[in-house]
């Protein structure tokens, strides 16, 4: 079991950078893959970013590859997905996942059996 808590959204302009952070609680974090997700009013919830266990592999969408950045510190138990040249159409509910199926890093929704409450990103134009 573990337990994810969202933090660092806000409100910022087109081309600016947000860095988002994903605390987890439980014994098991450090074996999980973990990953990013947003959610657009109306819109499905899909796949931002992911990186392995060890941090050695990770996975972007193409919308986000070249300007976004996940990382994850495992001594400190969190996730931080580093957002530069922010645009409007990223305006979105960012939840971070935990992935606990030890197999590869996982880019859709029901491979990640945890998730956080989320946090609101907004970009103005």
């Amino acid at each position: 079991q573990v337990e994810l808590v969202e933090s660092g959204g806000g409100l910022v302009q087109a081309g600016g950078s947000l860095r988002l952070s994903c605390a987890a609680s439980g014994r098991s974090y450090s074996s999980y893959h973990m990953g990013w997700f947003r959610q657009a009013p109306g819109k499905e919830r899909e796949f931002v970013a992911a990186i392995s266990w060890s941090g050695g592999s990770t996975r972007y969408a193409d919308s986000v590859k070249g300007r976004f950045t996940i990382s994850r510190d495992n001594a400190k138990n969190t996730v931080y997905l580093q957002m530069n040249s922010l645009k409007p159409e990223d305006t979105a509910v960012y939840y971070c996942a935990a992935d606990a199926r030890r197999l590869g890093v996982g880019v859709r929704r029901y491979e990640y059996a945890y998730w956080g409450q989320g946090t609101q990103v907004t970009v103005s134009s």
